[in-house]
């Protein structure tokens, strides 16, 4: 893994018709980022979030805040490590047995479930059960994901994404990082590490 501490990325949103940039902390086996996030729709929204990893790229906690014209929504959500989930402090049914937390619209949360089984390095398939955040509501439920690696590319690989009816496909670069998530996202510049 070659990522540097402090990798700034931006992706133009194509579903949304909006962007968001993150800054990525990514170690031997975990990630923090935080970003910023904008949106049309599927109402006009921007937005906010701190994520952490532990070890395995296992979720530890997200915070997002949400704003509409009409509302701010904020998620605390968080996995002990025990396993199990709570948002703002409560219970979230479904979970158990979750690893990690899907930020709806975000190019970023792609990138755990594929960096713990190695999805752009090796031929693989994998099942997860995930902590979805739809945005803006942030109203977390539980979605079944498969991640399927498809075809190597000169850095990194194409993997295939399903999830009920809905397929995708999204190319990672060496570091597990989203260029192009198909019909989602285009990643609109290479891993640049932010200048103190």
């Amino acid at each position: 893994m070659t990522a540097a501490p402090n990798t700034v990325l931006t992706w133009q949103v194509e579903e949304t018709g909006g962007f968001e940039t993150a800054w990525v902390e990514l170690n031997g086996a975990g990630l923090r980022a935080h970003g910023r996030a904008m949106g049309l729709r599927p109402e006009p929204y921007w937005l906010s979030y701190e994520l952490e990893t532990g070890d395995a790229f296992v979720t530890r906690a997200l915070h997002v805040t949400s704003h509409t014209a009409d509302a701010t929504y904020v998620l605390d959500l968080r996995r002990d490590d025990g396993g199990h989930w709570t948002a703002n402090g409560h219970t979230v049914p479904g979970l158990d047995g979750a690893l990690d937390c899907d930020l709806g619209m975000s190019p970023l949360t792609n990138t755990m479930p594929v960096l713990r089984h190695q999805l752009h390095r090796t031929e693989g398939h994998q099942d997860f059960l995930m902590a979805f955040v739809p945005v803006p509501t942030l109203a977390v439920r539980p979605n079944l994901q498969a991640y399927t690696h498809l075809t190597p590319l000169l850095s990194g690989a194409r993997v295939g994404y399903a999830s009920g009816s809905y397929r995708s496909e999204l190319d990672f670069d060496a570091d597990g990082l989203v260029v192009h998530y198909e019909g989602l996202a285009t990643r609109l510049n290479r891993t640049d590490r932010a200048r103190s």
